[in-house]
């Protein structure tokens, strides 16, 4: 149910989040910190034993069905950017249920003090191109080694060999997602057996023959400026809610063309000048559109 019709009234207590806070911490202050559909927030902030200094930790609870999962799922995308970029996503501490709220799940992170902007294009668009070029799939193919979940839907990332496999299936996961939402609908039907069957094929597979690779890079999954702000204390970008798998490394901004987003074409020139356009390069307009169909 939508959280405005929740009912959750909750404090975390040292007992909920033991195992995952420093030894014989004392916690000085809960605040909580945001709220989405899916989860609460809240700011922990803990006395270390035989310190002066205080740490602060970030905490989201899930309240889903399916929040082991998305917990999980939340922590091993985060885990994974701050390998490569650690400057600018917050670390993960843990994750694991409520020791007074059994069948609740929280993720628990450093905070990060950060100011609800945009940061410069250039600033913004280097963070990416990093992960983007300095991350390794762990298999050398595309996918990731569980579940990651966009919003409350699931997203299969079981592992594929080619980039084609694995938005072909993603695709058609979005369509049959799409029809039990809507209801089957012949002109709908017939528009997305021939995007499966002639336009991904066409715009897809040119990147992988003739001697062409797709590096299977670490995407954000989800890059919308609402998953992104700047850290008040270093200044730098900071991203957040990751939703990773290993995919072409054009596909992680898709969404920067709606209208609706702080994020436009301004953004994708500042990413191709610090990193190449995949060949075929004059396919690469009509790529982003399927992407972000």
């Amino acid at each position: 149910m939508p959280l405005a019709q929740a009912s959750f009234h909750f404090v975390p207590s040292p007992a909920d989040v033991s195992l995952v806070l420093p030894e014989n911490c004392r916690i000085v202050w809960v605040a909580t910190h945001g709220a989405s559909f899916w989860a609460v927030s809240y700011k922990i902030t803990v006395q270390l034993p035989q310190e002066v200094s205080e740490k602060s930790y970030f905490m989201k609870v899930f309240m889903h069905e399916r929040g082991r999962e998305m917990v999980e799922a939340e922590y091993e995308s985060t885990k994974a950017w701050h390998d490569v970029v650690p400057a600018n996503v917050a670390q993960p501490t843990g994750w694991g249920e409520l020791a007074n709220k059994p069948g609740r799940f929280f993720i628990l992170l450093e905070f990060r003090d950060m100011a609800d902007e945009m940061p410069s294009a250039s600033e913004f668009v280097a963070v990416v191109a990093t992960a983007h070029q300095h991350s390794l799939s762990p298999t050398g193919k595309f996918g990731f080694h569980l579940t990651i979940f966009a919003g409350d839907q699931p997203n299969d990332n079981r592992w594929c060999d080619t980039w084609e496999e694995w938005f072909t299936r993603a695709m058609k996961n979005t369509m049959e997602n799409e029809r039990k939402v809507q209801g089957p609908h012949q002109e709908l039907q017939e528009l997305s057996e021939k995007v499966v069957s002639k336009v991904i094929p066409r715009l897809l597979r040119p990147m992988e023959t003739d001697g062409r690779k797709v590096k299977p890079s670490l995407l954000h999954g989800d890059l919308w400026h609402g998953n992104v702000g700047i850290d008040n204390e270093t200044a730098e970008p900071v991203l957040y809610d990751c939703g990773s798998f290993y995919g072409h490394n054009e596909c992680d901004f898709s969404s920067w063309r709606a209208a609706r987003y702080r994020t436009n074409r301004a953004h994708v020139e500042a990413y191709f000048r610090v990193a190449d356009i995949t060949d075929p390069a004059e396919d690469f307009e009509d790529r982003h559109a399927l992407y972000a169909a």
